[in-house]
């Protein structure tokens, strides 16, 4: 699709504004209906696929967590992670057991990963444990010695607040703390510990870090992953937001220390629900409108988003989504407060001046939801579309992961096994105790994982994978999902074995593009959706639509494509709920419902080949106990003294393939 000529940026602002208005027109009439996929036995190859060319991209399913904090990251180690440090944080992710370190009991993963990137903050590196240790390369410092003084008095949680208002911009960096020397020396014990953990083909130990920018509360932060080892990561020292908080920033010293060391590395943002609007935003960091050459710089460094966590789910939001029955999933509120700051979304009268007094009027009569769409992936991954349509190139083409963002350095996504966020709420008891003011324990959930289709288990070809965004985020479970696009997928193509082989001669995997449609048609799509092994049956798959609308406006849609059981949709297009079998009493559920496998070749019944748009495959699982609920049991208390559902239905989000005219 293309705006006339003579149509300003302007014109599209209030559009990319209101994005979520317009999507909750858009899904008055209820999700679109296909005919439900039956799993069968996998046939014999039919003609059609036996004349496919043998060679296609012979791809596997690994298993990681790209956002684990140790005892090296301040706030971990003053919230009571004393000793869990990166060694711990790679042999727990490997499936050796552990000492817990606050409750000091040995625990171990019920399924190990492939994969772990230890990303501690860069902010104040190692400093925490070294004031205790009395290390004099930060106790020789006013500073670090005043902090000694201070721990030993038990004022830990003041230190914690002094070092957090530098992070978040409310007082000065102080330079006793920042210290190079202190970075280097704990940056090279993080990359020593990779290295000795590495082993290509078997587990794969990245290098990386955050980078926590937080300016007055707003959460921009970003994981920073290398594809290297050692030898390259010694010729720098991380950046941190006490270089700069601003992306821009942080991208060019990407694109500098790439060029000149020639490490490979990539950014992912975390927790767009708590950026005030900022992690997609509609004008840069000074506030000028985005550019072509801003939209490049993002994707070249941030080709996926963490958009699912223990500090909740980023996909979409029932305030902008509210015909979505699956919206309010895990939704966390909890934003980062710091004394007397205001919100920081806030238009700058460059951009304003684009718009007209309607306009703005419109915008500020609904700043919430405007806000909103900024906070949160699918409303983002839309906005991008219009962006583009506007001045060529989409900042928000992102694919989606999962990780944990854990504090304790355990991986544990396990409701079952869920060790908390920090090592203070990582019992039942604590859990139902503030980690900080206004936010319990029971607030986390237990999530999550990225699922990456990749050639080998190594660096370089987990990181490619990432680059190229064939990569997908669960919120715990490791449900197996195949998506790929094409214009000529045919009922059956799902089937059997070589279904991924189709996938990729016929068309394009997840985090694909889709071109030159044919004629006439329209694209189809082969999705694929296999149960955890140890975990729950599936309920269905969806695929969500966003797309712009013949005035420019974002708009977006739900369809079902596949479910167990045989239900029938109601009058309404909807189908009725799976049903429940969690025993309240006992946490235990039966896969007694649900499928353990769905499959389904979809083709969008109103697609419009002018139009930009773009698909996603979401996977749903029957319900199952959230973590609150083994809690509560344990406790003896009633399950919704812990302000939480007893039951949760989890789920996949694959990364999008786009359709451009």
């Amino acid at each position: 699709m293309r705006i006339r000529p003579g149509t300003l940026l302007a014109f599209a602002a209030i559009g990319l504004l209101l994005a979520a208005c317009d999507s909750a027109v858009e899904q008055e009439a209820p999700s679109e209906v296909a005919e439900p996929q039956a799993v069968a036995p996998a046939p014999p190859q039919d003609a059609a696929e036996a004349t496919l060319p043998e060679s296609h991209p012979r791809r596997s399913l690994y298993w990681g967590d790209t956002h684990l904090h140790t005892s090296y990251s301040p706030d971990a180690f003053l919230m009571q992670n004393r000793t869990a440090d990166p060694d711990t944080a790679y042999r727990f992710a490997k499936g050796l057991p552990v000492i817990h370190p606050y409750h000091r009991a040995r625990i171990q993963i019920g399924t190990p990963l492939d994969f772990l990137v230890v990303s501690d903050h860069a902010e104040f590196m190692g400093v925490v444990p070294k004031i205790l240790q009395g290390d004099p390369l930060v106790t020789g410092t006013p500073t670090g010695k005043r902090y000694q003084e201070m721990a030993a008095a038990g004022k830990e949680l003041e230190v914690f607040g002094e070092l957090i208002a530098q992070v978040n911009g409310v007082v000065p960096v102080n330079p006793d703390l920042n210290s190079p020397e202190v970075s280097r020396t704990v940056w090279g014990e993080i990359m020593d510990a990779a290295d000795r953990h590495d082993d290509p083909g078997s587990f794969t130990a990245f290098m990386g870090w955050e980078w926590s920018s937080t300016p007055n509360g707003a959460n921009l932060h970003r994981v920073i992953v290398m594809r290297e080892g050692r030898e390259t990561g010694d010729q720098f020292i991380p950046f941190s937001s006490l270089d700069s908080d601003k992306p821009e920033d942080l991208w060019k010293w990407l694109e500098n220390t790439s060029q000149a060391t020639g490490a490979h590395l990539l950014a992912i943002p975390h927790n767009s629900n708590i950026s005030q609007g900022l992690m997609f935003p509609l004008q840069d960091s000074p506030g000028n409108p985005l550019t072509p050459e801003y939209a490049e710089q993002r994707m070249k460094w941030e080709p996926i988003v963490e958009m699912t966590q223990i500090k909740g789910d980023s996909e979409t939001h029932p305030l902008l989504s509210p015909t979505d029955e699956f919206a309010d999933y895990e939704t966390y509120d909890h934003l980062i407060a710091v004394e007397g700051a205001e919100s920081q979304f806030v238009f700058t009268d460059a951009f304003l001046g684009q718009l007209t007094p309607e306009q703005r009027e419109l915008i500020e009569s609904d700043i919430e939801r405007v806000a909103k769409v900024g906070d949160y992936a699918r409303g983002a991954l839309i906005r991008g579309l219009v962006v583009e349509a506007v001045i060529g190139t989409n900042p928000y083409k992102f694919g989606m992961i999962g990780s944990t963002d854990s504090h304790t350095a355990m991986s544990s996504a396990e409701e079952d096994n869920f060790q908390g966020k920090m090592a203070l709420d990582s019992t039942p008891e604590s859990k139902s105790e503030d980690i900080i003011p206004g936010t319990p324990g029971w607030d986390m959930g237990a999530a999550g994982l990225v699922g990456v289709w990749a050639e080998e288990n190594t660096r370089a070809s987990l990181f490619d994978a990432m680059q190229r965004k064939e990569v997908y985020a669960t919120t715990g479970p490791r449900i197996q999902v195949r998506f790929f696009g094409g214009w000529d997928f045919r009922q059956g193509d799902e089937l059997g074995a070589g279904a991924a082989r189709v996938g990729y001669q016929k068309g394009v995997p997840m985090g694909g593009d889709l071109t030159s449609p044919p004629e006439s048609g329209a694209p189809t799509f082969l999705v694929t959706a296999l149960k955890d092994p140890v975990d729950a049956n599936l309920d269905r798959i969806q695929i969500v639509k966003g797309w712009v609308d013949e005035e420019g406006l974002p708009s977006e849609k739900v369809f079902e494509v596949a479910w167990s059981d045989g239900r029938t949709p109601g009058a309404d297009g909807k189908l009725p709920p799976v049903g429940n079998t969690v025993d309240i009493q006992t946490g235990g559920y039966a896969n007694s419902i649900g499928d353990a496998q769905l499959l389904a070749v979809w083709t969008d019944p109103e697609f419009d080949p002018s139009k930009l748009a773009l698909y996603y495959a979401r996977v749903i699982q029957i319900p199952t106990p959230r973590h609150t609920l083994f809690d509560a049991i344990a406790l003896g208390i009633d399950p919704a003294e812990t302000g939480h559902p007893p039951t949760i239905q989890e789920r996949a989000y694959t990364s999008p393939i786009w359709y451009t005219p």
